[in-house]
């Protein structure tokens, strides 16, 4: 949309400063998505135990505010070591940024591309227009006994023919398609964890009686309690031992920072590619001791608030680098399951203090979010010859404004949503499905009904596959888990079709032709989703 008005109407703009722009928009917004997945859960949890007659939460803005903002600061500051190794050594896809980069580049490099990429964007725009309808709704009752899944923008093959827990479900998202196109080869250890999870782990949790209760909805029930839990633990391993693995390289980029901080100018922020070390540890410093008075600030313990400042600092930077590995090779993002894992840690370690866990768990969501968005606008940047420290300090410089922004409207939205009364939850315009997971979690965990076993074998696999030679393997067969095997499908569709096209046609027509298209399927669906949202949010006020 930045594109747009700067270089389509104003006609204005370098590439390197719509990268600028693009930036900036980017990291206010995708701070805002940390606020969103988490915060509804205080609201929702709130709601309902007050109509039990149980004690409500004590709901405070400025805790939530600050850790907020400590967030988006830390979130940056833990990814910029790593930009050398995923963008420039481990060539990861980051595939929405390959699509900007091509939106960016598609005005300078003739006509050809700019027609290409709308095309993308009229026909995955008018396809979501199509799903929003509800005219290729599935049978909602049939959809209901299984217990998942979002029936007018799925299809499912098999009813009635194979078992439920191995029918497959496809994601009628030309979004979730044009990822696959872009990543090809390289998405399809992600591809096959989504077959194993489903065609052979839910088989076997049938056969040997792993999970029992309707047999009709026996696919979410093993979605829910089995493949879900071991994809986190998957995940977790995976990063774990992708830290071992890329340590060295981890510590040659610090190296790097600290030896241009020695070497530059006197007083010159840009005068490297990088921030200068200095500068991230300031800022490192800066955002622990918002972390801290966050958590004594939502009533936490002054020992309270350390344990949550450093043990939540460490587990931002491990899920920080999970995120970012899993958007650099799939364009797909766990941070929910992150959120999930970082409030079941804290509410233990803060003897279920539910509002300084949350705190922790909107930190480090708010982080992770920006740290995945960091890496994709970055290879943006290295894809048109941007220089990675401009970047770097107007995110710096504009990402604190995202949690406020957020926080307001997530309010705005309880007083009066869509519906005229509690604007989120089940039964709503806006079901809160992240907030309502993370409501659950919080729940289990007060009840002692969390799954450890599972993330703990989940973990052991994933440190596995993460020392494979297959950069990334763990990861990718732990986001394949944690996803329903809808995305999984589409995505792996997508990659498939790459193949073959490329077989066909060869890397260049890929390159100028499939790449420009794909990006525009990309963004022509999220356009008319953000359009959608809005007129649903408008429409009672324009319409009385």
């Amino acid at each position: 949309m930045g594109y747009a008005l700067l270089r389509g109407v104003l006609k204005k703009g370098t590439l390197v400063e719509n990268n600028i722009n693009q930036t900036i928009a980017s990291g206010i917004n995708t701070a805002g998505t940390g606020v969103v997945f988490t915060v509804p859960a205080l609201f929702m949890l709130d709601a309902k135990w007050r109509a039990e007659g149980m004690a409500g939460i004590d709901l405070q803005p400025l805790p939530l505010i600050i850790a907020g903002i400590a967030g988006a600061v830390l979130g940056v500051v833990v990814i910029i070591p790593l930009r050398k190794q995923m963008i420039e050594l481990d060539r990861l896809r980051f595939p929405s940024g390959v699509a900007t980069a091509t939106i960016i580049r598609a005005g300078s490099s003739g006509t050809e591309k700019a027609w290409l990429l709308a095309a993308g964007v009229f026909i995955s725009g008018l396809w979501k227009l199509v799903m929003l309808s509800g005219w290729l709704e599935s049978d909602a009752a049939v959809v209901a006994e299984r217990g998942w899944g979002v029936s007018q923008e799925e299809f499912h093959f098999g009813f009635g023919v194979l078992p439920e827990h191995i029918s497959p479900v496809l994601y009628l998202s030309l979004m979730n398609i044009a990822a696959g196109l872009l990543a090809g080869r390289g998405g399809l250890p992600f591809f096959a964890g989504g077959l194993v999870a489903w065609w052979a782990i839910s088989p076997a949790a049938v056969g040997f009686e792993w999970v029992t209760g309707p047999t009709a909805a026996q696919a979410g029930l093993i979605y829910r309690t089995m493949l879900r839990p071991l994809g986190i633990g998957v995940l977790i391993g995976g990063a774990l031992m992708g830290v071992v693995t890329a340590f060295p390289a981890i510590q040659s980029a610090l190296r790097s920072l600290a030896a241009a901080a020695r070497t530059a100018g006197a007083g010159s922020q840009v005068g490297g590619d990088e921030m200068k070390l200095p500068t991230l540890i300031l800022g490192t410093a800066v955002a622990i001791a918002l972390f801290f008075g966050a958590s004594v600030l939502s009533g936490v313990s002054v020992t309270g608030a350390a344990l949550s400042a450093v043990v939540g600092t460490l587990w931002l930077g491990l899920a920080a680098l999970i995120v970012a590995q899993a958007t650099g090779m799939t364009d797909i993002s766990p941070m929910s399951g992150m959120a999930l894992i970082s409030v079941t840690l804290m509410m233990y370690l803060l003897d279920n203090n539910i509002t300084g866990a949350m705190v922790v768990g909107v930190a480090v969501c708010v982080a992770i979010g920006q740290g995945a968005d960091m890496m994709q606008d970055l290879k943006t940047g290295f894809l048109i010859g941007a220089r990675p420290v401009r970047q770097q300090i107007a995110q710096f410089g504009a990402t604190w404004m995202g949690p406020l922004i957020a926080l307001g409207v997530v309010y705005l939205l309880w007083i009066g949503g869509p519906d005229g009364k509690n604007g989120f939850g089940e039964g709503t315009s806006l079901p809160a499905p992240q907030g309502g997971a993370l409501m659950g979690i919080i729940e289990a965990v007060k009840s002692g009904n969390v799954p450890i076993d599972k993330y703990t074998m989940g973990g052991l696999i994933g440190a596995l596959l993460g020392a494979a030679p297959r950069p990334g393997l763990g990861v990718l067969v732990g986001l394949a888990m944690y996803l329903p095997f809808s995305i999984t499908l589409g995505y792996g569709l997508g990659c498939l079709a790459q193949m073959g096209i490329q077989k066909l046609k060869g890397a260049a027509f890929c390159e100028h032709k499939l790449v420009p298209f794909a990006a525009g399927l990309i963004v022509g669906e999220a356009l008319t989703g953000v359009g959608h949202a809005a007129y649903s949010i408008l429409m009672p006020y324009l319409w009385g």
